[in-house]
């Protein structure tokens, strides 16, 4: 799919968790829902770190152009390495690696782990990165052009710290379900491996579809391209994607946020 597709999906299904735990007995401070759901419509683009003409890679200027290709080779010889008979033969890394539940996981933990040693600076670190990847996401067509990039890393930042500083008061969520000292934030991790999977799995609905298990083979592959028979799949920018698809996740975004903050 494509990155605005991908950031609705992200956040449509953070305020579904939201949504689940109030249903559970269990509701989240709302600065939690609006702040995980931000992270999670950027962490849903943050798998396309394998692609130099992705959304990300234009994000942060030369450092993410630079990311990207480093992490394309990355990923490529990890793919080269790991492959098995029944694995095709190709020429770059996109949709390998960093398309993959392991990747998720590691990226998200990686986060909590940071979150919970770094302090104050680091939480704002990664606020700041998915904010601007919330804001190129979801507002894609403010966003286009190289002029607009300080506007959104300034727009990022500050709403960094103004989140950061509303999460940071008492009941507001810092330390939101891991409620031992020394644990605030610890939950950050979390929307960030749910958009990496919600991504992985809108793209598994395309034509490609994504090798999400890896690294478990499936029979001969061990990139197994997991996805609905072909004839439901679609091409990634199709009138699938952007008439239903993108209409059914705000609609869906906005039950569920409506169900989160117990308005339905």
């Amino acid at each position: 799919m494509m990155g605005p597709a991908h950031s609705l999906s992200g956040a449509a299904a953070w305020l579904g968790v939201g949504a689940a735990t109030t249903a559970a007995g269990k509701p989240m401070p709302w600065p939690v829902l609006l702040v995980g759901a931000l992270i999670c419509a950027g962490a849903a683009l943050a798998p396309d770190l394998d692609h130099k003409a992705a959304t990300i890679s234009r994000s942060f200027g030369p450092v993410s152009k630079r990311l990207c290709e480093i992490v394309d080779k990355l990923s490529y010889a990890v793919y080269k390495a790991t492959r098995k008979p029944g694995d095709p033969r190709r020429s770059g890394g996109h949709r390998t690696l960093t398309h993959t539940w392991l990747w998720a996981v590691l990226i998200g933990g990686g986060a909590s782990v940071l979150a919970i040693t770094g302090g104050r600076w680091a939480v704002l670190a990664i606020l700041f990165v998915h904010m601007v990847l919330a804001i190129e996401g979801l507002l894609w067509r403010a966003t286009r052009g190289a002029s607009s990039d300080v506007l959104v890393w300034l727009l990022a930042a500050t709403s960094s710290w103004i989140l950061a500083g509303i999460l940071d008061e008492p009941g507001n969520g810092a330390g939101w379900l891991f409620t031992e000292p020394g644990q605030e934030y610890l939950w950050l991790g979390l929307p960030i491996v749910l958009g990496a999977l919600v991504h992985d799995i809108g793209d598994a609905l395309t034509v490609s579809g994504c090798p999400i298990l890896w690294p478990i083979p499936v029979g001969r592959k061990r990139w197994y391209p997991i996805g609905p028979p072909k004839g439901m799949r679609f091409r990634a920018g199709s009138w699938v994607e952007l008439k239903v698809l993108m209409p059914a996740f705000m609609l869906l975004g906005g039950v569920g946020c409506a169900a989160a903050l117990n308005v339905i």
